[in-house]
Order: structure tokens, then C-alpha cells, then sequence
């Protein structure tokens, strides 16, 4: 005869799981002493700081922008990155998931911003007038992006994070091969897939693999620096570093607001980031939700909304410190899985980095020497972790109903049509091109559509209470 009492079970997994989530929140805030933080946040800055400082490079350039000019815009990037990334790690009033999110500029703007400067009205004043507005728009938004949650159960998350995860894999190989297949001129890059650049980029993932394997404690944490750093030691050893830029490069740099001029507001300018806007911030969404599951927190749909607030205001403050639209960067997710640190302290130091590269412009150039095949090496770990976080998702999903197989495997391949096959839309009208050309947003939309036809509407709220009812 079984003495077990299930009202005692009952409470006892209910205390288990308030244990856990208690847990949980307390490693997102827990307060690490400074000697690992500032290893921690550098890591951070130096795994985000490519990308990061792209975007204000092409611009700058289709600008026609002069080099003093263009380091004004990588100088007013890193500190409206930094500001970002404090606004949405530290949090203030409605403003910040609290989570360990590193903010930059997205690169879903690239096209449209150039398409706006094509305008000789316009120009870089009409990007700055829309980025402006599309930041107010944002802001004015996010409640109600917010209000997607529900349409957003297992297979949908799972489904989107595997897609991010597998998406931004381009990026990490691109990387460790020296850069793309073809320069910005469109000549063949002699760069690409050099042995050398393999070498290099594999020797880096070998000192990751062997840290993570044989490290312990703050020593794994900090494996993607020290790989970073043995990566940088190399190549500077073999002559591969480029510092000619920094001689030129002064100690302190001023950030002026507006520098370039007082922003022009078009219309279809500001319609037009405005739609970009829309794109990021489901983006993010996705982005946060793999937070979520990396870092065992439970996002509410106030805590999402309050970070989707950030990408809205991190845009208004980029237009008037010129430069461009923010977003959480899905390197850093990926960072968070590898080291397993969940402090969102770690994200708001690496902000202050961030802001001081802004006023240390030889610091910046410093930072912006690691070649890409560096980068590469680690970014082949933490694209891989963003992948296989949403594989894990997806694993139980998948078990729930042969619907839920469909609903995942149409929209990974339909995610995959722009990174397979980036001409496949190209005789559909221009205006559909950030729709389009997302493989993000693509998946995100069929497997929102998919589920909603094969599950119905309810079918994530009946899931949320299946959670809370086992918790």
C-alpha cells in the first residue's frame, strides 16, 4: 500500500520550481565582483564589436563621408550601443527586459537607409529624420508587439530560434573565411577561404574547445576571450593586424548630437524605417525568448514589452547622436549560452566599455584591428549554441502532435530561402524587400500562421496554463 500523499507531492513540486525560478532571477542579478566583470564585459564588447561598427562603415562610406567623418559615426555608434545596452540590461521604469542583452545597430536597415540616401533631398540627414521617427514609433508599439506572446508556444520559439541560430551561422563562417566571397565592389575577395585565415580561425575554436573542456569556473567563463586574445597574439605575431588607422586616430573623441545637421523628415522615409522597425522588433521578440530559455527566466509580457521599448528608444537616441536603429544582438545570446554566466551585470559593464570606446577613439581602432578570422573561430561556438538552444525547444514540441512536425520543418525551410538563395525574390516588387529578405521574419511568420491553422488560436494559451499547471 503506497503512503505517498499527492497534496504533499503537490506542494513539494511547486516548492521545487519556485526554488528554481527564485535561482534563476537571482543569476540574472547577481552582482559578480568587478576583477570578473570587466573580463566578462569585454568579452561581450569584443564578440559584438564587428558587427557592431559595420553598418556606420557602409553608410559612411555610400555617404561619401570623409575618414574623420566616418569614425564621428563609428564614435556615435559605440556610445548609443552603450547607452542601449544599459537601458536594457540596467532597466529603468518601463524601459529594459533586466536581462544580459548587448544592444547594436541592425543590419535589416542597410538597404533601405541606402535606398533613402539615393535621394539627393534626402541623404544622410533623411536616414537620421527617419531613424528618429521610426524610434518614437517603436516606442509607441511595443505594447502591443508585446501582446504576440500567445502566439508564441514551444513549436513557434523553438522554430525561431533555430532559425536565428542557423542564420546567423553565415555570419561566424564569413567570418573565418576573411570576410565574404565578394568585396562591396563586387570583385572576387582573394581573402576568402585562405588557408592561413582557416588556420587561424580553427586554432582559435581549438583554444575555446580546450578551455570549456579542461577550464574551470571564471576560467571557462572567459573562454571566448582567451581564445580571442590567442587569436589576436597570433596574428600579430605572423603581421596580420592592421594598426595604421590608429596613429591617426586622436585620444579623445567629442560626440556631438545632430554633428551632420538637422535630421530631415520625409514620409515615405519614415514609413519605411517605421516597417523596418516593425521587422527588428519581432526579431527581438525572438531574441528574448531564447534569452529566456537559456537563462531559465520566465518573460512575462510586461518584461518583453519593456525590452521591446528599448529598441524603440535606442533608435530615437541613435537618429540624434547620428547614427542608425538598435536591436539585441544575437552574438551575445549565443555568448551567454556558451560561458553560462546569466548576470545582466556582466551586459551593463560591457556597456560602459562600449561608451567609453565612444570617447576613446584609439581604443576603438585597437579593438576594430582583430581580423574577422579571429572572430570567426568563436563565432562558429556561439551561432551553434543559439541553434541548438532552439533545437532543444523544439524537441518536446515536436513530440506533442505530428502538426507540430509540419509547422517546424515549413518554416525552417522557408527561413532558409534567403540564405540559400538570396536572388529567389528578386523579381517581386522592391517595397516587399525587408519582408522578404529576413529568414528570420519569414520563419517567424509561417510558423505564427502555421500554428494558428493546425492548432488554433488558444493553442498557446492552453500551453502556458499546461506550465503553469505542472509548475
Amino acid at each position: 500500500m503506497s503512503t505517498t500523499n499527492p497534496a504533499v507531492d503537490g506542494v513539494d513540486a511547486v516548492d521545487a520550481v519556485d526554488d528554481a525560478a527564485a535561482a534563476a532571477a537571482a543569476a540574472v542579478d547577481e552582482r559578480l565582483p568587478l576583477s570578473r566583470l570587466l573580463p566578462l564585459g569585454l568579452q561581450h564588447v569584443l564578440v559584438m564589436y564587428a558587427g557592431a561598427v559595420a553598418v556606420p562603415l557602409i553608410i559612411g562610406r555610400a555617404a561619401k563621408l570623409s575618414e574623420a567623418e566616418i569614425a564621428i559615426l563609428i564614435n556615435s555608434d559605440l556610445l548609443a550601443c552603450g547607452l542601449a545596452t544599459l537601458l536594457q540590461s540596467l532597466g529603468l521604469w518601463k524601459f529594459g527586459i533586466r536581462l544580459p542583452v548587448m544592444m547594436g545597430i541592425s543590419f535589416a536597415t542597410v538597404s533601405p537607409m541606402l535606398a533613402i540616401m539615393a535621394n539627393p533631398e534626402l541623404g544622410l540627414l533623411g536616414v537620421l529624420g527617419a531613424t528618429i521617427f521610426a524610434g518614437a514609433f517603436g516606442i509607441l508599439v511595443a505594447p502591443f508587439v508585446g501582446r504576440l506572446l500567445p502566439f508564441f508556444p514551444s513549436v513557434v520559439t523553438g522554430t525561431i530560434i533555430t532559425v536565428i541560430g542557423i542564420t546567423v551561422m553565415r555570419v561566424g563562417i564569413g567570418w573565418a573565411a576573411g570576410g565574404q566571397p565578394t568585396l562591396p565592389n563586387g570583385t572576387p575577395n582573394p581573402a576568402y577561404g585562405d588557408p592561413l585565415n582557416l588556420g587561424i580561425a580553427f586554432a582559435v575554436l581549438a583554444v575555446i574547445l580546450l578551455v570549456l573542456k579542461f577550464g574551470r569556473g571564471f576560467l571557462a567563463n572567459i573562454s571566448i576571450l582567451l581564445g580571442l586574445v590567442f587569436g589576436y597574439v597570433v596574428c600579430l605575431g605572423l603581421g596580420k593586424v592592421d594598426l595604421s588607422a590608429l596613429g591617426q586616430a586622436s585620444w579623445l573623441g567629442v560626440v556631438a548630437p545632430m554633428h551632420f545637421g538637422m535630421p530631415k523628415f520625409d514620409l515615405l522615409a519614415c514609413f519605411t524605417l517605421s516597417l523596418i522597425m516593425l521587422v527588428v522588433m519581432v526579431e527581438s521578440l525572438g531574441m528574448f525568448l531564447a534569452l529566456g530559455s537559456i537563462t531559465g527566466v520566465e518573460l512575462s509580457r510586461e518584461r518583453i514589452t519593456a525590452g521591446l521599448r528599448v529598441d524603440g528608444m535606442g533608435t530615437l537616441l541613435g537618429g540624434f547622436l547620428n547614427t542608425f536603429m538598435h536591436t539585441s544582438f544575437s552574438q551575445n545570446v549565443g555568448l551567454v549560452a556558451v560561458t553560462g554566466v546569466r548576470s545582466r551585470w556582466v551586459c551593463v559593464v560591457g556597456g560602459v566599455i562600449l561608451m567609453s570606446f565612444g570617447f576613446l577613439p584609439k581604443m576603438a581602432y585597437t579593438v576594430a584591428s582583430i581580423p574577422q578570422y579571429v572572430l570567426g573561430g568563436a563565432g562558429l561556438v556561439m551561432f551553434g549554441m543559439v541553434a541548438a538552444t532552439g533545437m532543444r525547444i523544439l524537441a518536446s514540441a515536436l513530440l506533442k502532435s505530428q502538426a507540430n512536425l509540419y509547422i517546424a520543418g515549413i518554416s525552417i525551410s522557408l527561413g532558409m530561402i534567403p540564405l540559400m538563395a538570396d536572388k529567389f525574390f528578386s523579381k517581386l516588387p522592391h517595397a516587399l524587400e525587408p519582408l522578404l529578405h529576413s529568414g528570420i521574419l519569414l520563419a517567424t511568420i509561417s510558423a505564427i500562421v502555421l500554428n494558428v491553422m493546425f492548432n488554433g488560436v488558444r493553442y498557446g494559451y492552453v500551453e502556458a496554463r499546461e506550465q503553469a499547471a505542472a509548475h
